[in-house]
């Protein structure tokens, strides 16, 4: 049986919607964030000494990091569903999105977070000024060029087709959901290909019941 350590308002949401898309058993094992900090429980130590979120436990076995626990759910139970043949154009965009949605997507959305955090969070009168320039030049000058370029570059490759891959959904649409939940929280970074293609995820039936079994979702802001 496979169990998700399913930490609220994290990445494991994605695995939890791959394994409805995939009608596969398991259970689901809950963690909170701790209300201060937002950061994990010491208790998922026990599990991977990272202690982070999404990992899954499959008999003995135990996977770590979005991609790689996606990667191996459909290699270990895909049987080919939701990912191209091997050696297509299709696969070659698959695996670039799979990479893309941590590797390119999510740090300036990490930073934008920290330096929002930086900015507004409670501090010395005397140093707030100081944080408050630091955080304004960091944003103008390096994180918002970023988003910006990513998001476009997402938006113009979802005006070419229904998914990213092309015209079926894929695991890789679960993995960069994420970003993508991240960058309409925002507001001001997605395009209308974009909000079109979040709104064919959401209306997933897969997508809806693992919003379900889940809990309450919201990217943190």
């Amino acid at each position: 049986m496979i169990t998700l350590h399913h930490l609220n308002n994290s990445r494991s949401q994605r695995i939890l919607w791959l394994l409805e898309e995939l009608a596969l058993p398991y259970e689901i094992k809950r963690y909170d964030r701790d209300p201060i900090t937002m950061l994990a429980p010491a208790e998922l130590k026990a599990v991977h000494p990272l202690g982070k979120s999404p990992v899954i436990t499959d008999g003995g076995t135990t996977v770590a990091e979005s991609g790689a626990i996606i990667e191996y759910l459909l290699d270990t139970y895909g049987k080919d569903r939701f990912r191209p043949a091997l050696g297509t154009p299709e696969r070659q965009r698959f695996t670039y999105w799979l990479h893309f949605a941590e590797g390119s997507a999510m740090p300036p959305l990490l930073l934008s977070l920290i330096f929002h955090k930086i900015r507004t969070g409670p501090a010395p009168f005397f140093v707030k000024p100081i944080l408050k320039a630091v955080a304004d030049k960091v944003m103008t000058s390096f994180v918002t060029p970023n988003l910006k370029n990513n998001f476009s570059f997402i938006e113009a490759e979802l005006t070419r087709s229904a998914y990213l891959t092309g015209s079926e959904f894929t695991a890789a649409d679960i993995q960069m959901s994420f970003p993508i939940e991240a960058g309409a929280v925002r507001g001001d970074l997605l395009g209308p290909s974009t909000k079109g293609y979040l709104k064919r995820l959401h209306e997933r039936e897969a997508y809806c019941r693992a919003r379900e079994r889940g809990g309450d979702f919201e990217i943190l802001s």
